[in-house]
C-alpha cells in the first residue's frame, strides 16, 4: 500500500487544494500543510510510521531523516513534528520538508503559505548571498545572513551543499522565491530546546559542558540548553577561585536547584552535584579532637581556619589572648598560616564550629598548672624559725657563757 502511494506521488503533480478535495469530509481529518505533534512507532529501512492519533497511521520516507553519514537521526518512541501532504485508503502521507518527490510550483507556493520547510542545493554565489536549486527545477535566492546562524568565511564550502529552507517570499509565480537556511535551523533549535527542557527537573544531576567563565558565575550547556551556575553554587569551600575550578569546554556534574520556563532560566549547582561535607560533620570533627587548619580571612572579632574544603571553624579573638588584650585577629595569625586548633563546639544546622588555638589553650593550662602548684608547694613560716636559726642562736648562747 505504501509503494503504491508513493508511486502515485510521483506520477503527477497536485496542489494542496485537489488533494484537499480527495479528503473524506470527516472529523478529524487533516488538511495539506497542516503541522502536528507524532510518534514514531516503527521504523523500516524506507518508512518511518507515525501514531498520529484515531485509527489512522501515518509515514514518512526515512531519507528525510538521515544524516550526512547516512543514518538515522531518531528512534522509536521519541516525538516528530510533521506536515500533513496527503491520505488515501487510511494512509496518511508525511513530510519534514518538501522534497524532489514533490516538486512543483503548486507544492512550493503551498509551502510557502503553509510554512513547509523545502529541500534545496546551494549551486553558486551570487550578489548579496546564493543561489539556491528547488524541488521542479526552481531557483530561489538566500540572503547572506540567512544562510545558517552564523556567517561563513568561505562562501566556495557552501557550493553543492543540500540544505533545508523556509520560503521567506514567493512572487511571480516562482519567479522571485526568497529563503532563509536560518529560519529553519533557529526553529529546529528551538523545539530541541523545549524537548529537553520537558525532560529536565528541579533535582536532576546533569552532565554539561562550561562554556563561558564571568565574575558571577558560569555558563553550562546541557544538550544544546544554557544554565548558570552562580558564584555562590560553585563550591563548599569558602571564597573558592572560579578560574582555578572551571575552565572552557570542561565536562562537569550539575545539579538543577531551579527552573524558570517564564524567563527562560536554569539554575545550576556544582557543589550540590558533590558530597556535603557537613553530612557527618560530627564524626569527622568530635568535640574536644585536635586538628591542623589553615587560617583564612581575619577580622576584629577573629579567624576563620578551613579545616577541609566547605569546613570552616571560627577562633574568636578572646582565644587568641597571649599576655595582651588584641584588638584583631590578625594581630596574632596571620593568612594562609597553618595552626592546630581544638573542636570546642559544633552547631550542624547552621553550620558553626568554634575552635581554640591549641597552643594558646596549652599556655593558660600550663600557667594555671603552675600557679596552682606554687600555692600548695610553699613552705608555711615556722614560729621557731629554720633549723639555721636555732643552730645560730644555741652558738651565741655558749659564747656568751664563756
Amino acid at each position: 500500500m505504501v509503494e503504491e502511494n508513493k508511486a502515485d506521488l510521483n506520477k503527477e503533480e497536485k496542489s494542496f487544494a485537489q488533494l484537499l478535495d480527495e479528503i473524506p469530509a470527516e472529523p478529524g481529518f487533516f488538511r495539506p500543510g497542516q503541522v502536528i505533534e507524532a510518534k514514531i512507532v516503527r521504523i523500516t529501512p524506507e518508512w518511518i510510521f507515525l501514531d498520529v492519533g484515531g485509527k489512522s497511521e501515518g509515514y514518512l520516507d526515512a531519507r528525510e531523516l538521515l544524516n550526512d553519514k547516512g543514518e538515522l537521526t531518531i528512534r522509536e518512541g521519541e516525538p516528530i513534528r510533521v506536515y500533513f501532504l496527503s491520505s488515501r485508503e487510511n494512509e496518511l502521507h508525511f513530510t519534514t520538508r518538501i522534497t524532489g518527490a514533490e516538486a512543483g510550483r503548486a507544492f512550493l507556493e503551498e509551502a510557502a503559505q503553509n510554512h513547509i520547510p523545502v529541500e534545496g542545493t546551494v549551486t553558486k554565489e551570487v550578489k548579496g548571498g546564493y543561489e539556491i536549486r528547488l524541488p521542479g527545477g526552481l531557483r530561489g535566492f538566500c540572503p547572506y545572513s540567512q544562510m545558517g546562524t552564523r556567517r561563513t568565511e568561505n562562501a566556495a564550502e557552501l557550493i553543492g551543499q543540500r540544505r533545508t529552507f523556509r520560503i521567506l517570499e514567493y512572487r511571480e509565480k516562482g519567479r522571485n522565491i526568497i529563503l532563509s537556511n536560518r529560519a529553519v535551523l533557529e526553529e529546529e533549535d528551538a523545539a530541541r530546546r523545549e524537548q529537553i527542557k520537558s525532560r529536565l527537573s528541579e533535582g536532576a544531576i546533569l552532565m554539561g559542558t562550561v562554556t563561558a567563565i564571568r565574575d558571577f558565575g558560569a555558563f553550562v550547556d546541557i544538550d544544546g540548553v544554557q544554565g548558570l551556575i552562580p558564584y555562590s553554587e560553585l563550591s563548599w569551600e569558602r571564597g573558592a577561585d572560579i578560574n582555578q575550578l572551571l575552565k572552557p569546554g570542561q565536562e562537569v556534574n550539575v545539579r538543577i536547584i531551579k527552573l524558570d520556563p517564564e524567563r527562560d532560566r536554569i539554575t545550576l549547582s556544582l557543589r550540590a552535584a558533590q558530597p556535603d561535607p557537613w553530612e557527618n560533620i560530627l564524626e569527622k570533627y568530635p568535640v574536644g579532637s585536635r586538628h591542623t587548619g589553615r587560617v583564612g580571612h581575619l577580622e576584629e572579632f577573629g579567624a576563620f581556619v578551613s579545616l577541609e574544603p566547605g569546613v570552616d571553624g571560627l577562633i574568636h579573638i578572646s582565644k587568641m589572648r597571649k599576655g595582651k588584650k588584641l584588638r584583631h585577629a590578625r594581630e596574632a595569625l596571620a593568612e594562609g598560616e597553618q595552626v592546630e586548633v581544638e573542636i570546642e563546639k559544633i552547631k550542624k544546622g547552621k553550620r558553626r564550629i568554634s575552635l581554640a588555638l591549641v597552643a594558646t589553650r596549652e599556655e593558660t593550662l600550663q600557667r594555671e598548672k603552675e600557679e596552682h602548684v606554687g600555692d600548695y608547694s610553699s613552705e608555711p613560716a615556722s614560729p621557731f624559725g629554720s633549723m639555721g636559726d636555732l643552730l645560730k642562736e644555741r652558738m651565741q648562747e655558749r659564747e656568751k657563757g664563756k
